[in-house]
């Protein structure tokens, strides 16, 4: 299109007519939103036009000395947008906070969306006994009234999600909160005062900018932004895979596939029919090292497409497809932070007791009665003014695999963002809480302490 031309003029010349317009010539527009609707630029805010390149020194990469632009500036920071991180965000806010969320893709969820992970194992205990409650508890619930939100809620089943349908309704639990929202920025940097976090560096396409923050919540599942200020942690390797869903398992011919052995690998169930998950559990490589991920990254998605190939050549099969391939690699753990307090699988099967406990955890199972977190978990031994959310939370390596599930992340979120908002208020740092305070306000907010 020529520089000038409006997009009237150029479907004129192309002699597009409004009709054919009308007809999906041109882009949706959003329902319910007129070009009116879109808010304006930002006060004050613009593009970092140039940036200050590194420089090449006797063989050395140098990178000069900097002043970042303060994008934006909040009592609360979020960083991360799964499932701890929308949590987080909207218990600090609801508590009277003013919460900012920043995310490093463009949807809120996490492995929940982005990786597809779509199936929710945890939220209960022994006996049946729901254990997951609160925002955690919410955001099911309201799931359930959207149609293709959610499969399998009866009592005793493991719930299985859209990721669409979760990716919108956690847009409008933010919005509807009135939660600062910057999404499409990766968080690379902390901001130290001393001891202390008063923010973090983001890069986004406007450049590297900072947001400043009276605490911080880390969500970012790999402890990016403790880790940068300077918190103690435990590096560990997991098993790295890649999720994708197949479609058409609704269109396979049944009478042709009893001549043949059913093809392995086809998933588990969804809300949309004839659409299925498949989970893969990967090698075991390291989640912070960018050339591993790299190479996963590629095989994963060749190892895919040609087994969803073989799939298709066994009788019967011939209809299904690969609908899609998770745009995240499903990490499972990367960091735990030294803190406080660390869980233990031994605590966990003892059925060890915090007076700080601030949420209840439930087991891949319902063949373990329920264990406790305590808030210690969130709080590094040090570094002040940041709390911890979701799988990156203080606990040793046998316990990886419990924390890393969705309910545990939803609990330490919806926790973190509540201790943040009591110390906001009563002006003190995070480890210096008063913690009945704060387990009040998760009471007040739905949650389940035991």
């Amino acid at each position: 299109m020529a520089r000038g031309i409006s997009r009237r003029d150029w479907l004129a010349a192309l002699g597009v007519s409004g009709l054919a317009a009308a007809a999906g010539s041109l882009p949706l527009r959003a329902l319910g939103e007129e070009a009116a609707a879109v808010p304006p630029p930002r006060a004050g805010q613009t593009v970092q036009q140039k940036g200050v390149p590194a420089v090449l020194a006797d063989g050395k990469v140098i990178q000069p000395q900097r002043e970042l632009p303060v994008l934006h500036k909040t009592d609360v920071l979020v960083v991360g947008g799964g499932p701890a991180g929308v949590a987080a965000a909207l218990a600090a806010k609801r508590a009277g906070a003013d919460t900012t969320i920043v995310e490093r893709y463009g949807c809120f969820g996490g492995q929940w969306t982005g990786g597809l992970v779509l199936i929710v194992i945890g939220m209960h205990v022994k006996g049946g006994k729901l254990v997951t409650q609160g925002i955690g508890l919410e955001i099911m619930q309201r799931l359930e009234k959207l149609d293709r939100g959610i499969v399998n809620t009866r009592p005793g089943a493991s719930p299985t999600v859209d990721a669409e349908a979760l990716k919108c309704l956690m847009v409008e639990m933010i919005r509807e909160a009135g939660v600062n929202v910057f999404l499409h920025c990766w968080g690379v940097d902390a901001i130290l005062d001393g001891g202390a976090v008063r923010g973090a560096v983001f890069e986004s396409k406007s450049g590297r900018q900072a947001i400043l923050a009276k605490v911080v919540v880390d969500a970012t599942g790999d402890g990016d932004i403790y880790a940068a200020a300077g918190a103690e942690f435990e590096h560990l390797k997991s098993h790295i895979g890649l999720v994708h869903r197949l479609g058409n398992l609704d269109k396979v011919d049944r009478e042709k596939a009893k001549t043949a052995k059913k093809p392995r690998d086809l998933g588990g169930v969804t809300p949309i029919p004839g659409v299925t998950w498949v989970n893969m559990q990967g090698p075991e490589a390291d989640a912070l090292d960018v050339a591993d991920l790299t190479r996963l990254e590629m095989n994963h998605r060749r190892f895919i497409w040609r087994s969803v190939e073989e799939i298709r050549k066994t009788p019967g099969y011939e209809p299904v497809y690969l609908l899609e391939t998770a745009p995240q690699l499903g990490v499972r753990i990367s960091r735990l932070l030294a803190g406080v307090k660390q869980l233990t699988l031994k605590g966990v099967m003892e059925r060890q007791e915090f007076p700080d406990v601030v949420g209840v955890g439930g087991m891949w199972n319902m063949e373990h009665p329920e264990w406790q977190i305590p808030y210690g978990a969130l709080v590094p031994r040090k570094l002040d003014n940041v709390l911890a959310a979701g799988r990156c939370i203080s606990a040793e390596a046998k316990m990886a695999e419990i924390i890393r599930i969705i309910p545990p992340c939803f609990v330490t979120g919806h926790a973190a963002g509540a201790g943040a908002a009591v110390a906001v208020k009563d002006g003190c740092r995070p480890r210096d809480v008063d913690v009945a305070k704060v387990q009040k306000l998760l009471k007040d907010q739905g949650a389940y302490l035991g």
